[in-house]
């Protein structure tokens, strides 16, 4: 390979090396003179041209493969630019010549592409040098496209599009003629041609006035056309092409409307133009009527998917500015699609229209529109929900007889209702607090309108509406209680109307949903609440028909919704609950039979959904409650269920009695069943698994179902790695939410929340904004499929044979399409139970159950079904994991090569490859190694294997193949080093040659290299001949995928070298990647931002300063030159990167705005936090600033106002022309409240760091003379009012979060800066100037609405900033110490508050803060007072002279010492009984659960039972500084003497304690706590905590009365010494170790002065035991 490495083709290396290794020679070569070229000097180059050009040249006619040429045709045209350019024409007519050959056979094909390639790049690169020639070379290109085959119409269409970009307008005489070929090749059979055709468009409408203009309504119907039967990439290509035609319509470019008179398209025009797309199609307007009458007018599902996508893409080129401009209209039009007829013709069409509009919304509104843009169009989205609510109250209540007109408008309205709510949810829930504008503003009116929305006739509004609440009160959680008071006030005052029982039963169970999302949670008596609702619901349900079902399910679904609020809730009703399942069902046989007997139709559906509501209450017990399933509770559950399998076997012959139209309702009670066995352990109910089992393979083979039904289950069954062939990657794209409704099987995505209302209280799936289960028909057979799964390893050999052989039957009786279902869903159970087999770690069975099971499997293996040959192939391995058996495994592995090497259809080879494939990945390496040489060799013979002439055969061979080999690479591990050689070749020789249109072959080879370069590990860091060349094969892999046109392989190549930079980081050019990956940061592929981040993560970790300073590279070449050669090698326009002087931290900070995937933002704070380990100290300020600027958007909202304000005046013309430039110079968006809490979280990691680093960060003096030194040099000290400022803006934002992280940086500033004195003012600290902002920044955390944790929070940076001594002015600190006093009043008030709205946990962490931080603040001034106790004749502070006591506003400013404690005084009476009350609470909480009887039945002082659990968490936080404060007031007030007040309560008819009795109950209390802590100290228990523990001891101590009480229990006195000395043993800290050594001393000291009085003969208890208590 260093052969390759010259200006010059080495011809004679090139002639030493085997064929096989000559087209790699040369593509390094030509990868070498790529780089080489640009940064040549320009004499050698002129030089070397002649015989350059002479040997690239001579390459076309060589037949190179794709990349090859590619290469070629680049390096051809560099050479010209740089070089002289007089013989271009010659170069350019030669290529001309072969283009017009007219040998058309198949080995001539790779010249003609070459020829067609240089062409495209002559014109790309010199544009207008070869003006001249255009109109010879495009009809030259024009006529052959007409011959072409597939391959070659894809490449002349993309040299067409780069000729159109070189020449600009220059080529306008050839746009017609381009126009009209590349139209009709839109529609051409190869996927591949389509997507070249419509990126030539779409080069060709820059320039074409026509086509936006005239031709407009043409190039409509084009795209929609071209979009029937289409794949993923054709979609996104022609989607741009219409988007961005539509967008230039509405807002032609200024140089296009200069040139001609051009007539704009108005907006109506094209949105009317889109929606016929959406509405009809690509079916032709005229079709006749008979055509429309037999059901050619639905709209191909691939069309109305494309469309939305347009419809994106068109919002997103006219910019932010515009859709806040014409938001409503643009909301009017899309929820018109939602309600149009023909988007909603069946149901399941319906749910896939709503989720096209919805996916339009919120790309849209959620990536386009600022937090105050966004606002403003949640009102326009209220206001358009208003207008559809009047709609239908005047339906609903008029009379006359237009009934069937107006229930159609209803039905229409439901599903804008649904998208609009559906909208406004996830708007509300993005803007979390920052939303409270559209709560609390009367003319929006956000929550009335949602409200009444659940009054509509339809199911479907009225849970959007219930949804929205949700959204509500999880973003504004003060909102939560209110909402459930007044929903449950509806509930009792409308109990007569169908609507509002069922709507706001819906909103109840949805808000409960909703608590575990809040972290205050709700008022206990709220559970309550919910339970006496529910109950009433049920008992009145059969007083009245009409209201009966809709009772009886709110009922229910209230039940179920408790049960999320977990076991401390749901522990208080159980035995009601358990009472009211049993009641649901008849108690025995005979109640059974004689219930089948009566009834009429509406009793039983009324009866089924009641049982299916139980079961699903249970269900949600069970799932929510797990610690509550003792053996008793699950053996009363049982006789329920048990009931409920039994009725199941009668329900048939009720449907046969009273009709079909029971099927729905008894299809939900076997739903619920199956959903609560499979949570249920399978021992419990083994007794019913035969009739259990019938059920199960009923539902799945579809025995009483004449519908062909397949689960949806089986992709998540199969293993994730075989998504390249069952397309499931496209759950990983953006547009993962429309693209579902394409999948193959039954109603996939159409997932909707009519579909299961339990859904609205259940957790939403990750990665999905809102519940979607599927159409009940598909939900059964997946729960069917599911519990099949985990019954079956419990079931005998015996019944799993019959099982196998009944699945074997079923399927041959099926015939065509209902075969493949039953197939479907047979395979999906038997990989359910594989799976649970596996996880037991069972067996399967005897002989005769494998032989079956594998006769089952192997039939499959030649199924024309690729997603079933998948799952046959999956079945095979996890058989071969089950049974484990070399034998079996052998027998197997032989079957599959034997087939393999005589089977010549496509079907068969597939399958038998994959099979090996799936063997190899269960059994492992060492499993499979005696058939790992003959696997091999097959799969690589398959892969090379080219006789299958049909195009679409040969991709599918290799790519099975190839997959199937990764899949062995990856398993073998190191058994395979032996074949990395040859396999490396195959992989390079098949990257060459096979044609980029085949992407899956491509993503097959990245997934072997990648495989390959694992298994090489470490050692391609060495430097033999052998690993060299598997390194540098690797590397140029790595290079073809890099430049391959489809995301995928983009995004395999940046895999391969990430794994390449692990184990060889030295050979990874970085100076290369990390530009390619800022580039992939702005791709349109969810995929390559994913493996761009994850890559520069990685990079990061080691080489962060590098990253950075090749990514600021990056920016400056674009800025200094364009249109230069240095930067043609990136596959995406540079205007999209956006690096400025913030660098690629800038650039990753504005992704966290527009990024909603979660690993991809998890990725992204990872790479920053990485860089800010590595780079925040070195560059502060532009650290600083750059979370400075993401702080400050929230007060730039006010001067956006103004600037708008200005753009309205302009008028109207130079508006539209500016704005689209206006845009790409501004960032999208300011940055977003998490983006804005990541950046304050940023600013406490730069102060650790510094912390860290160097303490001069924190020494004004050394920091001015270390920058008067070296003014480059930079302290964290310099930047305080900066740090001080984002702390200020952080802690007093809208956003709850953003205010939390505020206040905890605010306390990082105050501990590292409030001992930093003022060089300038000797005796003050720098962080005097700046009191004014601490307090500005605290005050707001103290009104009454605040959030108890924010107050808890502001309430700790209280006492950290009145015990840090920065304070001088006694005013100044009554500010803050006045706060305090508020909350204390706060405690004081008591528990009940009339207006609670959070749970009784969050009124404790409030509390105990408080008490917490009088406590810190105590202690200081006690110290304070200590300190100038001992040193009586200095003065406060030192060193001030007079003069500058005047400046700072006269003597009085400097505090006298004890000025602290004057402050803490007056409260101190309340709060040492208050500090008691708590470290009695804190003691009994920290009791063994065994003593858990012995605790008071109403709660602690600060704790109520019910919310015990989450108390115990904030006890533990703040019970050390408490502790301490009152052993210090304790100790100075000899032990309270003559206070009683906060003695515990005493049970009635007990005497009073007397003082000494009270006293030494306190003391057992403080040494209590004490020791039982220093026991077991936890080892995530903060430092502070140990020390405060010790430091109160010592205190106690100190008093003569805790001494002589120590002296006197000598076996206290042992245990104290136990205790510490393993404390001594266990911690390190010196300070620690001597804090340990001060109590030992004091406790040898007590246990000293008794031994004396003994001596002496003195045994008084109590004398001078009480000191005067304290001033």
């Amino acid at each position: 390979m260093e052969l390759a490495h010259s200006l010059l083709l080495n011809e004679d290396a090139l002639a030493q090396i085997t064929e096989a290794k000559k087209p790699v020679f040369i593509f390094e070569w030509l990868r070498f003179l790529d780089k080489v070229l640009v940064a040549a000097n320009k004499v050698d180059v002129k030089e070397k041209q002649k015989k350059l050009v002479e040997q690239l040249t001579g390459l076309i006619s060589s037949a190179p493969g794709p990349p090859t040429r590619k290469l070629l045709a680049k390096n051809l045209a560099t050479l010209y630019s740089i070089g002289d350019t007089f013989t271009v024409f010659q170069t350019l007519d030669k290529c001309n010549d072969i283009i017009k050959s007219k040998d058309d056979t198949p080995a001539y094909l790779p010249t003609k592409l070459a020829a067609v390639a240089c062409v495209g790049a002559f014109y790309e690169k010199m544009g207008r040098i070869l003006g001249s020639s255009f109109p010879d070379t495009i009809n030259n290109l024009l006529k052959a496209l007409k011959s072409a085959e597939s391959q070659g119409r894809g490449e002349i269409l993309l040299s067409l599009q780069k000729v159109l970009n070189g020449l600009g307008g220059a080529a306008a005489s050839c746009h017609r003629d381009i126009y009209k070929n590349a139209r009709s090749l839109l529609n051409d059979r190869s996927m591949a041609v389509r997507c070249a055709a419509a990126k030539c468009l779409l080069e060709l409408q820059n320039e074409a006035v026509f086509m936006w203009t005239t031709e407009l309504e043409n190039v409509a119907t084009l795209c929609f056309k071209a979009l029937e039967g289409s794949n993923y990439g054709v979609r996104v290509a022609v989607s741009k092409l219409l988007g961005t035609v539509m967008a230039t319509a509405l807002m032609p470019k200024q140089a296009a409307i200069m040139r001609q008179n051009v007539k704009r398209a108005t907006l109506e025009e094209v949105l009317e133009l889109m929606s016929t797309g959406f509405l009809r199609g690509g079916s032709s307007f005229l079709k006749s009527g008979g055509e429309m009458l037999k059901g050619g007018g639905s709209v191909s599902r691939e069309v109305r998917v494309g469309v939305t996508q347009a419809y994106v893409v068109f919002v997103t080129t006219l910019g932010g500015q515009w859709l806040e401009r014409n938001f409503a209209a643009f909301l009017s039009h899309v929820l018109e699609l939602a309600s149009h007829p023909r988007a909603t013709q069946t149901h399941v069409d319906a749910v896939y229209s709503r989720r096209c509009v919805s996916f339009v919304l919120r790309a849209s509104l959620g990536g386009l529109l600022g937090e105050k843009a966004q606002i403003a169009a949640g009102r326009e989205i209220c206001q358009a929900i208003a207008k559809q609510t009047r709609a239908v109250e005047a339906v609903v209540n008029d009379s006359s007889g237009e009934s069937r007109t107006g229930s159609a408008d209803v039905s229409a309205s439901q599903h804008v209702m649904v998208c609009a709510l559906k909208e406004l949810g996830s708007l509300v829930q993005s803007l979390s607090a920052t939303a409270s504008p559209l709560i609390q503003e009367p003319s929006i009116g956000l929550l009335e309108t949602v409200t009444s929305v659940l009054l509509h006739p339809s199911m479907a509004a009225r849970l959007a509406a219930a949804w929205c609440l949700r959204c509500v009160a999880v973003a504004l959680p003060y909102q939560l209680t209110p909402l459930l008071e007044r929903c449950a006030e509806r509930i009792n005052s409308l109990k007569t109307s169908p609507e509002a029982v069922s709507g706001y039963s819906f909103a109840m169970a949805a808000l409960l949903g909703g608590v575990h999302q809040c972290p205050l949670g709700i008022p206990h008596a709220k559970g309550k609440m919910v339970v006496s609702i529910a109950e009433d619901l049920l008992r009145t349900a059969a007083q009245n028909s009409r209201l009966s079902l809709q009772r009886t399910q709110a009922g229910w679904l209230l039940l179920g919704a408790l049960m999320t609020l977990g076991p401390s809730v749901v522990r208080y009703h159980l035995p009601k609950m358990l009472l009211l399942w049993r009641n649901v069902f008849p108690r025995s046989q005979k109640e059974l039979e004689a219930e089948k007997a009566r009834g009429d139709p509406f009793t039983w559906q009324v009866t089924l959904e009641g049982r299916a509501g139980a079961l699903c209450a249970m269900r949600s017990f069970v799932a929510h409650c797990p610690e509550l399933l003792t053996e008793d509770v699950i053996r009363r559950l049982m006789m329920p269920i048990e009931c409920a399998m039994t009725m199941m076997s009668h329900v048939p012959s009720v449907i046969k009695v009273h009709g079909a139209h029971l099927k729905a309702s008894a299809a939900m009670v076997r739903l619920r069943l199956y959903d609560i066995l499979a949570l249920l352990p399978p021992k419990t109910y083994e007794g019913n698994f035969n009739a259990l089992l019938r059920e199960l393979v009923a539902e799945f083979t579809l025995t009483d179902n004449s519908a062909n039904t397949t689960t949806s289950l089986l992709r998540s069954l199969c293993h994730y790695d075989d998504s390249v062939l069952m397309g499931s990657w496209l759950q990983e794209t953006d547009h993962k939410s429309i693209e579902d409704q394409l999948q193959p099987n039954s109603a996939s995505g159409s997932g909707a929340l009519e579909h299961d209302p339990s859904s609205i209280y259940l957790r939403v799936p990750v990665g999905e904004a809102i519940p979607g289960p599927l159409p009940l028909g598909v939900s059964v057979i997946d729960a069917s499929v599911a519990l099949f799964g985990v019954v079956f390893p419990h079931v005998s050999f015996k019944h799993r044979l019959q099982m196998l052989d009944h699945f074997a039957e079923c399927i041959k009786q099926a015939k065509g399409v209902r075969q493949q279902a039953v197939q479907l869903n047979i395979f999906t159970a038997v990989l359910s139970a594989l799976k649970g087999l596996a996880e037991n770690k069972s067996s399967l069975g005897p002989e005769e159950v494998r032989r079956s099971a594998l006769a089952l499997v192997m039939g499959a293996l030649d199924n024309p079904n690729p997603i079933l040959r998948c799952a046959a192939g999956e079945a095979l391995g996890r058989m071969a994991q089950v049974v484990g058996e070399a034998t079996f495994i052998a027998r197997m592995a032989q079957h599959s090569f034997d087939k393999l090497k005589s089977a010549r259809d496509v079907v068969s080879r597939t399958g038998h490859s994959l099979a090996l494939g799936c063997l190899h990945r269960y059994v492992g390496g060492i499993g499979s190694g005696q058939h790992l040489k003959t696997s091999v060799s097959i799969l690589l013979a398959l892969a090379q294997d080219g006789t299958s002439h049909e195009v679409q055969r040969w991709s599918f061979n290799k790519t099975w193949a190839l997959h199937s080999l990764a899949l062995i690479v990856d398993s073998s591990g190191p058994m395979y080093r032996g074949y990395v050689e040859p396999t490396l070749s195959l992989v390079l020789t098949l990257l060459l040659t096979v044609p980029p249109s085949h992407t899956e072959v491509h993503q097959c080879l990245g997934r072997c290299l990648g495989a390959l370069i694992t298994t090489v590990g470490p050692e391609l860091q060495g430097n033999s001949a052998t690993i060299s060349t598997i390194r540098s094969s690797c590397l140029v892999g790595c290079a073809i995928m890099q430049d391959h046109s489809d995301s995928l392989v983009q995004a395999a190549a940046i895999s391969c070298l990430q794994q390449l930079h692990m184990f060889a980081p030295r050979h990874v050019n970085l100076s290369s990647l990390v530009p390619c990956l800022c580039v992939h940061l702005c791709s349109s592929h969810l995929l390559l931002r994913r493996a761009a981040v994850a890559c520069l993560r990685q990079l990061a970790q080691r080489e962060a300063a590098e990253v950075c300073e090749y990514a600021t590279s990056l920016a400056r070449k674009a800025g200094d030159a364009k249109d230069s050669a240095t930067i043609s090698f990136m596959p995406h326009s540079l205007s999209d990167l956006n690096i400025t002087e913030t660098g690629l931290e800038g650039v990753l900070f504005g992704m966290l705005d527009r990024e909603t995937d979660r690993k991809l933002c998890s990725d992204i704070h990872d790479t920053l936090g990485h860089m800010l380990s590595s780079l925040a100290v070195e560059k502060l300020s532009h650290w600083l600033k750059l979370c400075k600027d993401v702080l400050a958007a929230t007060t730039e909202l006010g001067k956006e106002e103004e600037d708008s304000e200005k753009k309205d005046e302009m008028d109207d013309d130079t508006m539209f022309t500016t704005l689209g430039e206006d845009d790409k110079n501004k960032p999208s968006v300011a940055p977003r409240w998490v983006t804005r809490v990541f950046a304050a979280d940023c600013l406490c990691r730069i102060i650790l760091l510094c912390e860290n680093v160097d303490r001069a960060h924190f020494d004004l003096a050394t920091a001015r003379s270390a920058k008067a030194k070296n003014p480059k040099g930079d302290l964290l000290v310099l930047h305080l009012s900066d740090l001080i400022r984002m702390a200020f803006m952080a802690a007093t934002d809208h956003s709850h979060q953003l205010r939390m992280a505020g206040l905890q940086a605010l306390e990082d500033i105050i501990k590292k800066f409030a001992s930093v004195p003022e060089p300038e003012f000797p005796g003050h600290v720098i962080l005097e100037q700046y009191q004014a902002n601490v307090g500005a920044a605290l005050r707001p955390a103290f009104s009454p609405d605040t959030p108890s944790d924010i107050t808890a929070k502001a309430c700790q940076v209280c006492s950290t900033w009145i015990g840090s001594g920065v304070v001088s002015d006694l005013n100044d600190l009554r500010r803050v110490h006045n706060l305090l006093v508020s909350s204390l009043d706060k405690v004081q008030a008591g528990k009940s508050s009339s207006t609670q709205l959070y749970s009784e946990s969050a009124t404790t962490m409030e509390k105990l803060a408080v008490l917490k931080a009088w406590a810190e603040v105590y202690v200081v001034a006690m110290e304070i007072k200590k300190k100038a106790e001992n040193q009586p004749a200095e003065p406060a502070r030192a060193g001030a002279d007079e003069e500058e006591e005047e400046d700072l506003g006269g003597a009085s400013d400097v505090l006298p010492p004890d000025s602290l404690i004057t402050l803490v005084q007056p409260e101190l009476p309340a709060l040492s009984r208050l500090w008691l009350a708590a470290l009695r609470d804190y003691a009994l909480l920290t009791l063994p659960a065994e003593f858990a009887s012995q605790l008071p039945p109403d709660g602690g002082a600060f704790y109520t039972p019910e919310t015990i659990d989450s108390a115990r968490l904030h006890y533990r936080s703040s019970w050390a500084p408490i502790l301490h404060a009152a052993a210090l007031w304790l100790s100075h007030a000899g032990f309270g003497a003559g206070d009683v007040a906060d003695e515990p309560p005493r049970a009635p008819g007990t005497a009073p304690k007397d003082p000494d009795e009270l006293a030494r109950d306190r003391m057992h209390l403080l040494l209590g706590v004490s020791i039982e802590f220093l026991c077991f100290p936890r080892p995530e228990e903060p430092l502070e905590h140990v020390m405060s523990c010790l430091q109160a001891l010592c205190t106690l101590l100190d008093s003569p009365c805790a001494r002589m009480h120590i002296g006197q229990d000598q076996l206290l006195a042992v245990e104290l010494l136990n205790v510490l000395h393993r404390l001594l043993l266990t911690r390190d800290p010196p300070a620690l170790q001597l804090q340990v050594a001060a109590v030992v001393q004091d406790t040898v000291r007590a246990a000293q002065d008794h031994l004396q009085r003994a001596l002496k003969g003195e045994w008084l208890f109590g004398a001078g035991c009480r000191m005067p208590s304290l001033g």
